[in-house]
């Protein structure tokens, strides 16, 4: 005998409340809505009927009859921890303005254009989108349609709003920072063609020349922890091994930490490792990984500030950009090299193929 398929439950409507309590559905629609015309007696039989069939209104479909819907869509990558962070304070900014969000994510099999698509479908009234890779002319021309903010990338378009860290003095926080600490040979990870991951590059080359280094060592990554396994095997395998490196993300950072673990080197004794972004995943107690922290309160508060700015109308042309100074969170994953002061390499001219 075949089975059927299992019953999906029926939503619950005003028509059911409107039963249970022996009223009109007119009648329920104005208690639901706190609109005069119901006593006091009425509106208290309806929401009891509500509250035992279990009747929830439908905000979205509310919005969607108002002229505004009071929407903010949200394009976010669900390959990045620190993502969730931020879809988390865009929440709390959102709720606080009175605003509402609806996410779209970008995975393997989603690409960014289908997750705007689908926001722009349900009537969103501006987009923040988080670290997207659109090429610039992409984005502008969508700014031209509906108010656009790009979060943790730089835009060099004055049609699109931009709230990020600033990735190159982060980095500089790093290597200052394992400079302090004794460390001369520092290696950088990089994030290939990621948002970020250019200025980040810049950021590294620039510290270590203002400390007099010049062994630069830059090694392909990525975003995720098979990436950051590979650029770890890569890394052991150079015959004059970096005490120390700065790593593109604190996703990847943990491919790095694997790898170091099972070829039995300490961590931070024999390589302290950086990563970038403080997300949630950096300070599990089993991870406790330093890295530079992104400010996601006050990216989140100036995104949902600025996307409600420019759909009231309030035009800044001065202010599209907007860079928020990063800080370095400390925890145990870097300390003084395990080497004798005499070791030390000196600080000359070699450089390792980056």
């Amino acid at each position: 005998m075949t089975e059927k398929p299992p019953v999906r439950a029926r939503r619950t409507t005003l028509a059911d409340v409107a039963a249970r309590a022996g009223v009109s559905v007119p009648l329920v629609s104005i208690v639901m809505r706190d609109a005069p015309g119901a006593s006091a007696a009425t509106r208290e039989r309806v929401r009891e009927a509500a509250d035992e069939l279990g009747y929830r209104p439908d905000s979205r479909a509310r919005m969607l009859r108002r002229s505004r819907t009071q929407l903010i869509g949200v394009v976010f990558g669900v390959q990045h921890p620190f993502h969730g962070d931020l879809v988390s304070g865009l929440y709390t900014a959102a709720d606080t303005a009175g605003y509402e969000l609806a996410l779209s994510a970008v995975t393997p099999g989603r690409n960014e254009s289908r997750a705007v698509a689908s926001l722009l479908q349900d009537r969103c009234e501006a987009l923040v989108l988080l670290g997207p890779s659109l090429p610039t002319t992409e984005l502008a021309d969508l700014a031209a349609r509906i108010p656009v903010m790009v979060v943790a990338r730089p835009v060099r378009s004055k049609a699109v709003d931009v709230v990020r860290t600033d990735d190159a003095a982060g980095i500089q926080l790093a290597v200052d920072h394992l400079v302090e600490l004794g460390h001369y040979r520092i290696a950088h990870i990089d994030g290939g063609r990621a948002p970020g991951a250019a200025e980040r590059r810049r950021g590294y080359r620039e510290a270590l020349s203002r400390h007099g280094l010049d062994e630069v060592v830059i090694l392909p990554g990525g975003l995720t922890e098979d990436e950051g396994a590979e650029a770890a095997r890569h890394l052991l395998a150079l015959s004059s091994r970096p005490t120390a490196v700065t790593v593109f993300n604190d996703r990847c950072a943990t491919g790095v930490l694997d790898v170091l673990h099972r070829e039995r080197f300490s961590v931070p004794g024999d390589m302290s490792v950086v990563g970038f972004d403080d997300s949630s995943l950096a300070s599990l107690s089993h991870i406790a990984l330093t890295t530079v922290a992104q400010d996601a309160e006050r990216i989140t508060t100036l995104a949902i500030a600025r996307a409600i700015a420019r759909l009231d109308g309030h035009d800044a042309p001065d202010e599209r950009e907007q860079v928020i100074a990063p800080h370095l969170v400390v925890r145990s994953t870097t300390a003084s090299p395990d080497i004798e002061p005499a070791a030390a390499p000196s600080r000359g001219v070699q450089t390792f193929s980056t």
